[in-house]
């Protein structure tokens, strides 16, 4: 039975990409940087962390077996300060860089499933008044809003603590954006209402067509004020569509099942998606992945974005919270290890860096781990892949679906059926 898993760890990169300069992020580490803290730090604590510190160096056995430090090292040059090596490794493991012209979840994304951005998307550069005035006035006028709050760069938390109580005594949304090609609206699910705030973002998405924005993002939150607001698990991503057909398109074409799990039907504009199941934070997303995984059947790829190592801990900038999420994400590996199959293959990567000890809150560009785990792959070094798009053309390669247009499979296509010969000796 050919089936395939990828498992996206959304921000979780693994070294500089070789053009981080030009992004602003040579010397970006993710994984680097967390590991070196925990080894130095012994005990630390973040907003996200609990009630309980971690403590002591960066512990991830089961990652480590697929050979996530092997693929590390081979990305910087170094090992993870402070980590455990594997005594075996199991898994076959690379880096990759991007090729993508942007750091965003979207090009990360449609790379790795064999689509690279070679466009450069559009972005809202200024830090205040972001936001042009005709856009801005056929968001009001459309929407029928009172009109908006922020219109600048932000992170989500902070807007809201800071503008969510002017929010729900003025009826207008706040409207900010980041240095992702992006547009965000926040509003409280209650005093404004989640359906009229999906309305809008609808409405925003459309606005938005001659700007070319990736993606527009709705962000509900509820509480009374600064002091309890909090961000809802009904956030959506309305998302342009992939410029050509990704490796979940063809597969859908071809026959095939694709389960989209978290919030990877709305990164790909739930193009090339035949089922999509909605889960929040890391543990109901692996129940999800477990779920799918007893359901799929011969040509299926289930496919998950575990969104809060981005969103939670790098954005943030919570190394302590980043730390911990790893460690509970490996310790639940086994769960979904001891579910495949020998014909499964298994993908484990990530979209790009959010390096929790950079400067700001966006993005970092890095190179990502790619972890895979049978299809007859052998253990041992991949070595460094020049684009994510690797990974799609190794899916299309297992799933026997016609090459892709970009990457270099690192698996073997399954052998095909020869066709019925006639019989010489038939007259």
């Amino acid at each position: 039975m050919t089936r395939a898993i990828v498992l996206v760890l959304d921000s979780f990169g693994i070294g500089a990409a070789p053009d981080a300069e030009r992004f602003g992020d040579a010397g970006a580490d993710t994984l680097g940087h967390i590991a070196a803290a925990c080894a130095r730090g012994g005990s630390l604590q973040g907003p996200e962390a609990g009630p309980a510190a971690r403590r002591g160096p960066l512990a991830l056995p089961n990652l480590g077996r697929l050979g996530l430090f092997h693929a590390h090292r081979e990305s910087t040059g170094a090992w993870a300060e402070g980590v455990e090596l594997p005594a075996e490794v199991v898994g076959a493991y690379g880096h990759a860089g991007e090729i993508s012209s942007g750091k965003d979840t979207p090009s990360g994304h449609w790379e790795v499933a064999g689509v690279p951005v070679r466009f450069d998307w559009g972005y809202f550069l200024d830090r205040e008044e972001s936001f042009p005035p005709e856009l801005l006035a056929a968001l009001i006028r459309e929407g029928e809003l009172p009109g908006v709050l922020g219109n600048c760069h932000a992170s989500g938390t902070e807007i809201i603590a800071r503008l969510g109580e002017e929010h729900m005594a003025s009826g207008k949304p706040i409207v900010y954006t980041s240095a992702d090609s992006v547009l965000q609206i926040a509003a409280h699910e209650e005093a404004f209402g989640l359906e009229r705030l999906d309305d809008l973002c609808e409405t925003a998405r459309r606005l938005l067509e001659p700007y070319n924005i990736g993606r527009v993002i709705a962000r509900p939150f509820v509480g009374q004020s600064a002091a309890d607001f909090a961000r809802t698990a009904n956030r959506r991503d309305y998302s342009v569509e992939p410029p050509a057909p990704t490796v979940l398109q063809k597969l859908c074409d071809d026959g095939g099942e694709v389960f989209a799990i978290g919030k990877i039907a709305d990164i790909y504009a739930h193009c090339g998606v035949t089922r999509t199941l909605k889960a929040s934070g890391h543990d109901a997303l692996m129940d999800a992945t477990l779920a799918a995984l007893d359901e799929a059947g011969e040509r299926s790829l289930v496919m998950t974005n575990f969104v809060d190592f981005d969103t939670l801990y790098g954005h943030r900038r919570d190394v302590t919270g980043y730390a911990a999420a790893l460690e509970d994400f490996d310790a639940r590996l086994p769960e979904l290890l001891a579910k495949l199959r020998d014909d499964d293959l298994l993908v484990i990567t990530a979209d790009h860096g959010c390096d929790p000890t950079w400067h700001g809150t966006d993005h970092t560009r890095e190179r990502v781990p790619v972890l895979a785990l049978g299809a007859g792959l052998a253990p041992g070094s991949l070595g460094a892949r020049d684009t994510f798009a690797d990974i799609g053309q190794s899916l299309a390669a297992h799933l026997g679906l016609a090459p892709m247009a970009d990457g270099t499979s690192f698996i073997a296509s399954p052998p095909q059926p020869k066709p019925p010969q006639p019989d010489p000796l038939a007259a």
